[in-house]
């Protein structure tokens, strides 16, 4: 065997279904030989993004690969893989490299130097003989601890070398580990006593499975739980304790439940204080449990560590508690009753007739349309995220990719694309604007060539409007902010059956004939025109 064919062999005895790639990679049709599929994007950051999305649904016990080319092909892709690294992500990128000997030598572009900023791991591979325990290497760091993205960069001399031998690998396997018990002994002491305590849950509970224990946690302590952008999902919104999900935007209800806590149990985040999601407020007693002991103490003091995988650190909650005598309360609803008061506030603009179209009656009605057991949805940054991701009322587990610490335009085209190729018999749905349109939009095409049936909804107001306040001048004296166009021409000119609404009243017809067009195998597109004006929920 060659490089190529050692790697691809790898990537087909660690259960690789697809590679994306983008064009110039021997890895290609060596994993076309073995009949893993490839699919080729328009764009390198969109291939980056849908094998993102294929991480995710299957939370690392598969992964998605990207094979770029060098140079050109790893530089277009760095935008993908530091959102991939924002969201702790395991993929794999396997990229063309310059010879060693040229990597110092300028214009030389070494993916290595250029990557390790965004990647878990990042390593240049200078003789075929390594490559099986490098790539060993590469899946057990993507597969454990915090995850992240591992990029492998293969000069020709390895590509094209002989490999000797039989290659003898066997697949990584993700190893968990549980906190220590006087630890958790303390942490299930302290939340018996407090007397307002709060769950604050992240995307580590969706990547243990851990939705059953998180409720059966909550009830037991009779606790609010709000999860993070990433983590949401992972606590059905339709339970009596939910508070939702946040980003910047938020349902008030979580706000004002986590103003008022005394003790704040998160589990499974990572707690970064960051601009697009909730932060821990000031004088809360906090138990963090999370995988990395980096975590801890890191941007929110902790009154106890749990290090460990959520479903054990939960686990071993659940055994402590018992053991004193806990027992399930009536379960309280005050929560929820703070929750419909929140959304009657909200229901002029979930029911509104006006247009162009409020895009929360856009919202309210594909709520209302689709069977939220077999969807998975995902926003685009900006606007979209945050009108979006309050509102939806999730009811299980992985039927919302939320994303947004770095917020790169466009990344949830290829989310909701891997999303798919995950779970084929899924409603996938991308809820995106016309600045994120613009940035990927070509990669419509990448789902109807390749039969990804995805649905597309995108908001059009011609402009962009949550940098309005930061573009006066410039808009006033040279239209910085006005964006326009015909998206649904576009899709239609790139293969992609679509509908345009202008009338609220017409968009349940719109998406109802669109979500049959998916269900034939084929993508779908809807353009709402929507209000420029916007309103999010921040008080």
């Amino acid at each position: 065997m060659d490089g190529a064919e050692v790697v691809a062999k790898i990537l087909q005895l660690e259960g690789t279904d697809f590679l994306t790639c983008y064009p110039r990679n021997p890895l290609i049709d060596a994993c076309a030989r073995l009949d893993i599929r490839t699919i080729l994007s328009r764009q390198e950051r969109v291939a980056v993004g849908i094998a993102d999305g294929y991480s995710r649904l299957h939370r690392g016990r598969r992964i998605g690969v990207f094979a770029p080319q060098s140079g050109p092909g790893i530089e277009n892709a760095f935008p993908g893989i530091a959102q991939a690294y924002s969201e702790n992500v395991p993929l794999l990128i396997v990229t063309g490299g310059s010879a060693p000997e040229r990597r110092d030598i300028r214009p030389t572009f070494s993916a290595v130097d250029n990557c390790r900023g965004v990647t878990k791991w990042a390593t240049q591979i200078t003789d075929i003989k390594q490559l099986p325990k490098t790539l060993g290497r590469a899946y057990h760091m993507m597969r454990n601890g915090k995850m992240g993205p591992v990029l492998l960069e293969i000069p020709e001399s390895v590509w094209s070398a002989t490999f000797e031998g039989p290659l003898n690998y066997t697949p990584t396997r993700n190893y968990r580990y549980a906190p220590d018990p006087d630890d958790v002994a303390a942490a299930a002491k302290l939340l018996r006593s407090a007397k307002a305590p709060v769950i604050f849950a992240g995307q580590g509970i969706l990547y243990a499975d851990a939705t059953a224990a998180l409720v059966e946690l909550a009830e037991l302590l009779n606790a609010p739980v709000l999860t993070t952008n990433p983590g949401k999902s992972a606590f059905p919104e339709t339970h009596l304790l939910s508070l939702g999900g946040a980003a910047v935007s938020a349902p008030k209800p979580l706000k004002d439940f986590l103003a008022a806590a005394d003790v704040v149990f998160a589990v499974g985040s990572s707690l970064t204080t960051t601009p697009f999601g909730p932060n821990m407020p000031a004088g809360k007693t906090v138990i963090h449990a999370v995988n990395d002991p980096e975590d801890i103490n890191k941007d929110v003091t902790a009154e106890i560590g749990l290090i460990g995988d959520a479903g054990l650190v939960l686990d071993a909650l659940l055994d402590a508690l018992r053991r004193v005598g806990a027992r399930k309360p009536e379960l309280r609803r005050d929560v929820r009753a703070a929750k419909e008061a929140w959304l009657a506030e909200w229901r002029p603009q979930l029911t509104s007739t006006e247009t162009p179209i409020n895009q929360y009656r856009v919202i309210a009605d594909l709520m209302g349309v689709v069977d939220r057991d077999n969807t998975i949805i995902t926003h685009d940054s900006g606007s979209p995220r945050e009108q979006l991701l309050p509102f939806w009322e999730c009811t299980v587990p992985q039927s919302y990719i939320g994303w947004g610490k770095s917020t790169q335009l466009g990344h949830g085209l290829g989310l909701i694309m891997g999303a798919k190729l995950a779970a084929p018999d899924k409603l996938c749905i991308n809820v995106m604007g016309d600045s994120a349109i613009g940035m990927v939009g070509m990669d419509l095409e990448t789902a109807a060539r390749n039969g990804i049936a995805i649905l597309t909804i995108v908001f059009n107001n011609g402009v962009m409007a949550a940098e309005r306040h930061t573009l006066v001048t410039a808009t006033a004296k040279y239209g910085a902010y006005l964006v326009g166009g015909n998206y649904q021409k576009l899709a239609e000119a790139l293969g992609v059956q679509s509908f345009r609404v202008e009338r609220p009243d017409d968009f349940v017809a719109a998406v109802t004939k669109a979500i049959a067009v998916t269900k034939s195998g084929a993508p779908a597109l809807v353009e709402c025109i929507v209000k420029e004006g916007y309103d999010f929920s921040r008080s």
